[in-house]
């Protein structure tokens, strides 16, 4: 391989870690969120992510800048946790 190659890493997250995200420039914030939902069993992106500065929902693909604190211990099986899309009866998503 060339050591002057970039180094691809895959995320995997699961449902409580926290998405951390650096700013667009030096010395500007970023931005954080709680993984809601997993979109695929293995956690790899995307995910559903609750963003702490808005408390809004989002469908977020991670980029090179993203990182996943995790903050739990695993406890269930990774197909408990997958995002189901089909809708309840109040229309909502489920998680």
């Amino acid at each position: 391989m060339n050591a002057m190659a970039p180094e691809y890493v895959t995320l995997h997250a699961e449902v409580g870690d926290q998405i951390v995200i650096g700013g667009p420039t030096v010395g500007s914030p970023g931005r954080d969120g709680e993984v809601i939902a997993l979109h695929h069993p293995d956690g790899t992106p995307p995910y559903d992510v609750r963003w702490s500065d808005t408390g809004r929902t989002s469908v977020f693909f991670p980029g090179p800048d993203a990182r996943i604190k995790h903050l739990h211990h695993r406890t269930s099986a990774p197909t408990d946790r997958i995002r189901s899309a089909r809708p309840t009866a109040q229309g909502d998503r489920r998680t």
